[in-house]
């Protein structure tokens, strides 16, 4: 008898549909290279494996949102013995830069000030950093006013030590393909490419489109544009406002087992705040899988999990544990059987998308909020 304990709840992460959505991402998005943007652990599912199943494609190596995440990044990839760029995309702090500069990080230059500590910790440890400016085109986060920023970016590319290889900027409302404010950055964008190049400066790498400029904004991956960065598209999952051109697909499969299966009377009230009632009898099922797992509360009374190929509605206030379903429509079901909360089974799938819907957010919250007990596990 295999006496083995298993978690309760997994999240199978297929990296073969991975690799199938760079590819597919790739092809849309060229003559423009890909930056696979793997930052907050791979928004949950595991950075080593995910980088791991990228590093044999050609993306111009992986984004990343601070240091001990490029940290880990950098000595994943040392392990298997491949070389590619791993790149800061948000901001770099004074007492950040020295370790940051000798592991060899791309980093972000967002004002004056941190290119010329970057210059110094260079040119102390006797080395070249590389950088990408970050221009502020209209996102108001960080980065330089890109109509600031050319007597700026004189500067910079004059400091001993730096490698100025990039520019790049981010959109706010790409998610929306008639928006005029992303229209209205692009060309604030090109413009100060032109004005820099009659000054003699000039960049390799320029981006500005992530993953819903891809989609909604293709100029975004054509000239003067050389690279793109796509994060929640690896995963398949799309904002739910905007075009869907590129055909990925889910790369997660959320599974749960059943606790209990019982034949409840008409009456019966389930769940915290009793929120429903069954007006006839019905076999419920209780998984054990709630929102300390992710799934959201907002799937009370409204969403629905896969039971031997059945939809099965979920009735009854989502709990931490725990969450109450119909199973009338599942056939037999019994305590330990496998539940599909995100995946497809049969005829029928629940994608992160789906939930994001319901939950009005999108596909990052959701996958972000998979729970830290939840088991991660690569196949494929």
């Amino acid at each position: 008898m295999n006496t083995e304990l298993k978690r309760r709840v997994r999240v199978e992460i297929d990296l073969g549909t991975l690799r199938r959505n760079y590819e597919r991402i790739a092809a849309h998005a060229r003559p423009a290279r890909v930056l696979c943007v793997l930052k907050a652990n791979a928004y949950g599912l595991g950075v080593g494996d995910y980088a791991r199943a990228l590093a044999g494609t050609d993306c111009a190596g992986f984004g990343v949102a601070e240091p001990f995440e490029a940290l880990e990044l950098v000595k994943v990839l040392k392990r298997i013995g491949v070389k590619k760029d791993v790149q800061i995309l948000s901001s770099i702090l004074p007492y950040e830069i020295e370790a940051m500069v000798k592991a060899g990080v791309t980093l972000p230059v967002t004002d004056l000030g941190s290119a010329r500590l970057i210059s110094s910790a260079a040119v102390k440890a006797r080395r070249k950093a590389k950088v990408h400016i970050k221009l502020d085109t209209g996102m108001g986060r960080l980065g330089i006013l890109v109509n600031d920023a050319l007597p700026v970016v004189s500067e910079v590319v004059r400091l001993p030590g730096l490698e100025v290889e990039g520019v790049f900027s981010h959109f706010p409302m790409a998610y929306d393909p008639e928006d005029p404010f992303t229209m209205r950055q692009i060309e604030s964008f090109k413009s100060f490419l032109a004005s820099a190049k009659k000054s003699g400066i000039t960049f390799a790498k320029v981006h500005i489109a992530a993953s819903d400029a891809i989609n909604n904004f293709p100029a975004c991956a054509k000239p003067p544009f050389t690279m793109v960065r796509t994060g929640i598209n690896l995963h398949g999952s799309f904002d739910p406002n905007g075009r869907k051109a590129l055909n990925v697909e889910p790369v997660l499969t959320l599974k749960t087992r059943v606790a209990q299966v019982r034949e409840l009377p008409a009456g019966t009230t389930l769940g915290y705040g009793r929120t429903w009632c069954l007006k006839e009898p019905t076999r419920i099922a209780t998984i054990s899988a709630g929102y300390a797992d992710g799934l959201p509360l907002a799937l009370t009374n409204r969403g629905h999990v896969l039971i031997n190929g059945a939809v099965c509605p979920v009735v009854g206030r989502i709990s931490m544990d725990y969450a109450t379903v119909d199973v009338s429509g599942a056939g037999e079901v019994r305590p330990g059987d496998e539940v599909i909360c995100l995946g497809r089974s049969g005829k029928f799938s629940v994608t992160p998308d789906d939930w994001a819907r319901l939950k009005g957010t999108h596909a990052y919250d959701i996958i972000c909020s998979l729970g830290t007990r939840v088991e991660r596990v690569a196949i494929g």
